[in-house]
């Protein structure tokens, strides 16, 4: 298997996780490169439910290595309640051959930093973003202001002490003027970072290194995307966005590597579209279908438990997706959600103050003021519970795939029809 790239291609909770899984089987090394624990990745193994944060879904599959790459902001107390509840279940042991690696150079959330983001988020109003208030943004702004604290500097005290009194001077300054807040203190900060640092110590070292070393064996790596394309800071739907940059980019910065590095890249898209928080939904069903959608989907985020806001399948904007991540191929998820509909429609183009628009505007007023262009297609009754061949799908289920791949030029490589490995079909 080629390197391969598995990312969100709509507002994430697209079922990214179990691709990573099914890939992640024949993957010696499985590379988390952006987020942080504001994702959650639910899979489902022998009827076993498993939710992960920030470790790597490969992490199910035995002799796998790994890795949290310098892209990704991490939480210590999740990550390593995280390898806490996967070493207690045997999955990372090394008679199992498992292991789980954290670049030293990873951004750390500090505590002052869920604190920020859960005080704005409450003061918001209708400026609210609808963040996960897991500290994501404030951590990833200290990190572009130089302020950050990372992994490996949990382990020099000195240095980390330095680092923990240059940030919360500004911090307690923000805090008292706008939020009427009680002052940090450094010794707790401080106090608590290193015992983080000692227990994290062990799984530390240079990834990029251990990267680029597979690369050169020729070894087999699956890079894993958290939340999705319309989320990217850069190139989303601004400012109703995460604070990394999801797509192929992020790769790059966020691993140390090239662009040569990468062979396919498959984006994830349920057979419809949903969306979690705030911002414009050009194709949102905010209505009893909508609703019908969201129980036979059980559209429920895995990390916030917050309803998602679902809607027809977005083709404009799932072709921005191909374009900005140069993106392979297609894994099309949840297909069987929309079984039993006698007619689906698709976005095939936007219309906005009366002019027809193919791509998504770059002004937010704009986006909320898109009103969607549908084509109608024919729905299907049922779809195999454990598909073998694309032959056997129902003739609307295969027109409504061959017509996705038409828009976007490229291929449906494989197809979800249940949360199981085995309701698979890879083409």
């Amino acid at each position: 298997m080629a390197n391969i790239a598995v990312l969100g291609a709509q507002w994430g909770d697209e079922g990214k996780g179990k691709i990573v899984d099914l890939y992640g089987e024949r993957a010696d090394l499985i590379v988390r490169y952006q987020g942080g624990n504001n994702a959650g990745h639910t899979l489902v193994v022998g009827g076993e439910k498993t939710v992960l944060h920030l470790i790597p879904s490969g992490v199910l599959h035995p002799g796998k290595t790994c890795v949290i790459a310098s892209g990704v902001v991490l939480d210590p107390e999740v990550f390593l309640r995280e390898v806490e509840a996967l070493t207690a279940r045997g999955l990372i042991s090394e008679s199992r051959g498992t292991r789980v690696w954290v670049s030293e150079r990873t951004q750390v959330i500090m505590p002052y930093h869920k604190l920020i983001d859960r005080l704005r988020e409450e003061s918001g109003g209708k400026a609210k973003i609808g963040t996960t208030v897991r500290g994501i943004g404030p951590c990833y702004e200290d990190k572009v202001a130089r302020r950050g604290v990372m992994v490996g500097d949990l382990m020099d005290s000195d240095l980390l002490r330095d680092k923990i009194e240059a940030a919360i001077r500004e911090k307690n300054a923000v805090l008292a003027a706008l939020y009427n807040h009680e002052p940090l203190v450094v010794e707790e900060l401080h106090a608590w970072a290193l015992e983080m640092g000692k227990k994290l110590k062990p799984m530390v070292r240079d990834t990029r290194v251990l990267i680029q070393e597979a690369i050169a064996a020729g070894n087999t790596i699956l890079f894993e995307g958290a939340q999705g394309t319309l989320l990217d800071v850069e190139h989303g739907t601004y400012p109703f966005v995460t604070s990394s940059n999801t797509i192929t980019g992020g790769i790059f910065t966020g691993c140390g590597i090239g662009p040569k590095s990468l062979d396919r890249i498959i984006g994830i898209s349920k057979a419809y579209t949903t969306r979690v928080g705030g911002g414009p939904f050009p194709t949102e069903l905010d209505n009893d279908l909508g609703e019908w959608i969201r129980k036979q989907g059980q559209e429920f985020g895995a990390t916030t438990g917050r309803p998602r806001r679902c809607g027809w399948l977005d083709l404009v904007a799932l072709k921005y997706a191909v374009e900005v991540n140069g993106l392979t191929g297609i894994a099309l998820m949840k297909a069987d959600v929309l079984s039993g509909l006698e007619e689906l429609k698709v976005c095939v183009a936007y219309e906005v103050d009366g002019a027809r628009r193919n791509t998504i505007p770059s002004n937010i007023r704009e986006l909320e003021r898109v009103k969607p262009v549908y084509e109608s297609l024919k729905g299907w009754k049922t779809l195999p519970d454990r598909p073998k061949t694309f032959g056997e799908m129902p003739d609307a289920f295969r027109a409504y795939v061959g017509y996705i791949e038409r828009t976007l030029g490229i291929p449906v490589v494989t197809i979800s029809t249940g949360p199981g490995r085995e309701q698979t079909l890879n083409r």
